[in-house]
């Protein structure tokens, strides 16, 4: 009797469902933090200890402060296996959709709507799976000893070699190419390995990536930590990304720590290495097993350590690095200024003849009232300053800087088709054929990604920002960009919009076929669309 083919969606929809039924969101008690010797905690207000942890094992964590265990499949957790849902999502039209459906795995059976309402920038979360196979395929030791032999990897570009010791972390790398003889015996010694940027070697987390940036509107990074038995590689500290640890093989002993006041929450960059007496006590311990993930927010202090009868290999996915509403800022104040200096004579008048004789810091402790004036001017006019401010501008630098920071998409095989990718264009018999697209009025083309590019205007001159071109390895390339003249501003803007949706060339709203034409080809040759069928060459 033939089976009924079931699509790994839809076991993975039955499996959530499941779940959902069952799964409650732990909250801990508000306490007061434990955490010691705290550098300015004096003065800041003291932060809870708080984390969630979807398991059916009981953790150890900072007494008294108990965690809620809510309970899921005894038996683990199903999911659809990784190269089986990367072909399903690629049948998925819109690519932002397709990244909705992956962060729904990479963090199932916890509801990505909970996640972000309840733990993102707020708390850790520790999901248990009790399956070893969830993230198989995503990476691996022997992936890592294949990259060692078939590629360029560098030490200090591609690999660090660590070690944390009686509380001291040393970096060994030395100069020149990282061949399997001396990696190999690094780790024998007892040393870690970090592989920094796996996307560059491995086409899976390449894709993985590409895909994820979509869901966070933000570049999305990796690293990959393989730990001998027995030792530890890094020393406490906080990051300045949200960090998602995915254990691929073995066990690692996690510990988790609140930041230590208020200054250290979502920080801007990460922190200097911390001695074990200056965190305090975890609010979270775990030993995660290969299928477990461990989220935490940027500022929560973290170390793992390996335990004495088993390797660790993990992959930190990150994202949101310098993506606050201060980044932003740090465009649109100096805009927002430099557009009222240019139209609000207010903003040009001179500064009093005398101000330097009662303002400054010398001067704070004065009862001067032309102190109180002239900081009640100043105020007024920061205040108008707001009238100035270019948001939309802003916005669109802060867009360009994510286009030029995210990894290039990974075709699928009927985007390889319906594009440029897979123009049949060679040389043969002494001369170049099927260099030439045949696109008609009646061709149905469209972005070959949603986010793929942005229009962006520099005064007068309009220009189309995309990732198509980008590497692999980060910002290995400048950014890439064309203009786009008058005639084609409204397809383009045009085609943004209706994205994931196929339109006619002829919809097109330019003025001229002629300027429908010319804007489809240029898009096509730039290999910025596709076609909804394959096209004919001559």
């Amino acid at each position: 009797m033939e089976k009924t083919r079931v699509s790994a969606f839809a076991l993975y929809r039955t499996v959530l469902e499941k779940d959902q039924s069952s799964l409650k969101v732990a909250h801990k008690k508000k306490r007061p933090k434990e955490n010691a010797q705290i550098s300015k905690s004096s003065k800041k207000t003291k932060r809870k200890q708080t984390s969630t942890v979807v398991s059916d094992v009981e953790e150890k964590t900072a007494k008294p402060a108990p965690v809620a265990h809510p309970l899921v499949n005894r038996k683990g957790v199903e999911g659809p296996a990784l190269d089986t849902l990367l072909v399903d999502l690629a049948r998925i039209q819109s690519s932002r959709e397709r990244a909705n459906r992956l962060f729904d795995w990479l963090i199932h059976p916890v509801p990505a709507q909970s996640f972000f309402r309840e733990m993102w920038e707020k708390k850790p979360a520790l999901i248990r799976r009790h399956n070893p196979e969830y993230y198989k395929g995503l990476f691996s030791t022997t992936e890592i000893d294949r990259i060692l032999r078939e590629d360029d990897v560098q030490f200090g570009v591609n690999l660090d070699v660590t070690s944390y010791t009686n509380g001291q972390r040393e970096t060994h790398n030395p100069p020149g190419r990282a061949l399997p003889f001396a990696v190999w015996d690094f780790y024998k010694r007892g040393c870690s390995l970090r592989i920094l940027n796996p996307q560059s070697f491995s086409s899976t987390v390449w894709n993985v990536l590409s895909i994820l940036q979509e869901r966070f509107g933000s570049m999305a990074g990796a690293n990959v930590y393989l730990t001998p038995p027995g030792t530890q590689g890094f020393a406490p500290h906080y990051d300045d990304i949200e960090a998602f640890v995915i254990q691929l093989e073995g066990k690692k002993h996690w510990r988790v720590y609140n930041p230590r006041s208020e200054d250290e929450v979502l920080p801007v960059l990460s922190s200097p290495n911390f001695s074990q007496s200056e965190i305090g006590k975890p609010i979270l311990e775990v030993v995660l097993e290969a299928g477990d993930l461990l989220y935490f927010p940027r500022g929560f202090i973290h170390q793992g350590d390996c335990l004495p009868d088993d390797h660790s290999l993990h992959i930190t996915i990150s994202s949101y690095q310098k993506n606050s509403w201060g980044d932003l800022l740090h465009k649109l104040v100096p805009a927002a200024l430099e557009m009222a200096m240019e139209e609000d004579v207010e903003f040009r008048k001179g500064l009093p003849l005398d101000y330097l004789t009662y303002m400054g810091v010398q001067n704070s402790d004065k009862e001067d009232p032309r102190r109180a004036q002239f900081t009640e001017h100043l105020l007024g006019l920061m205040k108008k300053l707001t009238s100035y401010a270019p948001v939309d501008a802003a916005v669109d630098q802060k867009a360009k800087e994510f286009l030029h920071d995210c990894l290039p998409p990974v075709h699928t095989a009927e985007e390889k088709a319906c594009s440029v990718q897979g123009a049949p264009s060679r040389w043969e018999g002494g001369q170049a054929w099927e260099v030439k697209a045949h696109i008609k009025a009646q061709t149905k083309i469209r972005l070959i990604r949603d986010g793929i590019a942005r229009l962006c205007s520099e005064g007068d001159v309009v220009f189309l920002h995309h990732t198509v071109d980008n590497s692999r390895v980060y910002h290995k390339e400048e950014p890439k960009c064309f203009e786009i003249n008058p005639e084609h501003t409204d397809g383009v803007e045009f085609l943004i919009r209706s994205s994931p949706k196929f339109v006619s060339v002829g919809s097109l709203p330019c003025d001229t076929i002629e300027d429908k034409l010319s804007l489809a080809e240029l898009l096509f040759e730039k290999g910025l669309v596709q076609t909804s069928e394959a096209l004919l060459f001559s």
